[in-house]
């Protein structure tokens, strides 16, 4: 099947893109570009990946605590440096990091250990970078024992966006593969045998009954008040977590 468009990725590639018509999934072909494009694992053109983390902080603290079991473990998996895994940590979560592609600068000593369920994994702008969206969460899900997970990916409506106008593609950059509509993500949550919440960029798949409204309300301007708020409550983990890792003879940074 012919291609919906092609363009130059990494500033070398013709690549083409394909449509998904029933489900929405738009992918680029098969991307034998990958190597070169995660020459490092976070690309040097993600200005907003300071920005993005605190906002996400924010808004994940609130679901959490009020949709969730507080005291439970959690995964970021694709967690980068570890950024998000240390703020939730600060915040008060029992976070740990995960990642196949990243060195873990910023959380070590709270890496993620097989074997134990968790309430929930996170994977936040990671989806994009996903040629089996539904193997990877499906695989995530099974992998840390968990029945829930929060991710964020920018959405697009209709038909695939103008590939000369939408900055999300980012083909400078070379991987993004996938881009998703919200018939897509219901799709996967059809194959994935749960329930899907979608508010702006921020979505959850979840076998646990949360009203629709909650979500929305704490996913949207509210949790600005909210994550302060939670952070109060729940009591970070900072200093427990020097102690703790003063105690297994780490180091000071």
């Amino acid at each position: 099947m012919a291609p919906r468009f092609t363009r130059r990725v990494l500033r070398k590639y013709d690549v083409g893109y394909h449509w998904c018509r029933s489900c929405g999934l738009l992918q680029a072909e098969e991307p034998y570009w990958l190597d070169e494009a995660y020459g490092a694992a976070i690309g040097e053109l993600d200005t907003g990946l300071v920005q993005r983390n605190l906002w996400i902080s924010r808004v994940l603290a609130g679901i959490l605590y009020f949709s969730f079991d507080r005291q439970g473990a959690y995964v970021d998996v694709a967690g980068g440096y570890g950024l998000l895994t240390r703020l939730m940590r600060d915040v008060g979560f029992d976070f740990r990091w995960s990642d196949k592609y990243a060195p873990n600068l910023l959380a070590r000593g709270f890496e993620a250990r097989p074997g134990r369920p968790h309430e929930a994994v996170t994977a936040f702008e990671v989806l994009e970078h996903v040629r089996d969206p539904v193997g990877f969460l499906g695989e995530a899900l099974a992998r840390w024992k968990a029945g829930s997970v929060l991710f964020t990916t920018c959405l697009y409506e209709g038909e695939p966006p103008d590939p000369e106008t939408w900055w999300y593609y980012a083909f400078e950059g070379g991987q993004h593969v996938s881009f998703f509509s919200a018939r897509t993500l219901a799709a996967v949550a059809e194959r994935l045998g749960l329930r899907l919440h979608s508010h702006g960029e921020f979505h959850m798949l979840t076998d646990r009954p949360i009203g629709a409204l909650r979500y929305r309300i704490l996913t949207g301007r509210l949790s600005r008040a909210v994550g302060p708020y939670v952070t109060r409550r729940m009591g970070s983990r900072t200093w427990s977590d020097f102690r703790e890792l003063q105690g297994k003879g780490h180091a000071p940074g």
